[in-house]
């Protein structure tokens, strides 16, 4: 699937007018805070050709995240196979956006429409989330979208030095049967939808 919908958002393949916004994202501290240092501009159009890369393999990966109604680009969100050398498998959902499109509801949006696609197009039975312990914005997301972290599960990322990027926390969310979904349960747009 090439793209994913929201109210407000469009999840979309790369272009290459996301390159010089995804740039500056990836020279943003804040937005760096809690993934490490920062990125050249070879480095961040290099994880474009990834992402590309991992559609074409995978059927899934790191879409482009635009708001639908000016056509910005604000960042991205998908899934990805668990990187190798953590103490777990699976599929992880993420999302990062620029900081201008922080505390807008964007990431929860886009959150609840990659849920929705990885448990209906890919019959994924699980999706995990992971971040470092200090990255509370994040796990406030992780929450929003019923996630779940058992404290047993947190670990210290092999890859990461001593630090405050070291320790992190994992989040899970199993596939529901459809009698077990709650009122509020995503629909086939990946858009909440109520019971009356």
């Amino acid at each position: 699937m090439a793209e994913l919908r929201t109210d407000r958002l469009l999840l979309r393949r790369w272009r290459d007018s996301d390159l010089e916004p995804w740039a500056a994202m990836n020279a943003d501290p804040e937005v760096r805070e809690h993934l490490g240092g920062l990125l050249t501009r070879a480095q961040s159009d290099a994880s474009v050709a990834r992402f590309e890369a991992d559609f074409d393999q995978q059927g899934y990966g790191w879409w482009a995240v635009e708001v639908e109604a000016t056509g910005e680009f604000i960042g991205f969100a998908g899934l990805d196979d668990v990187d190798d050398g953590l103490p777990f498998t699976g599929v992880e959902i993420g999302w990062r956006l620029a900081r201008a499109a922080w505390r807008q509801g964007y990431a929860t949006e886009a959150a609840l429409t990659v849920l929705a696609h990885g448990f209906d197009a890919h019959d994924l039975p699980e999706i995990l989330a992971v971040t470092t312990a200090t990255n509370l914005r994040s796990q406030a997301v992780m929450r929003r979208i019923g996630m779940t972290r058992d404290p047993a599960d947190d670990f210290d990322d092999p890859t990461e030095p001593e630090g405050p990027l070291r320790p992190n926390v994992l989040y899970r969310i199993a596939r529901a049967t459809p009698s077990s979904r709650p009122a509020g349960r995503l629909g086939e747009t990946g858009r909440p939808q109520h019971q009356p």
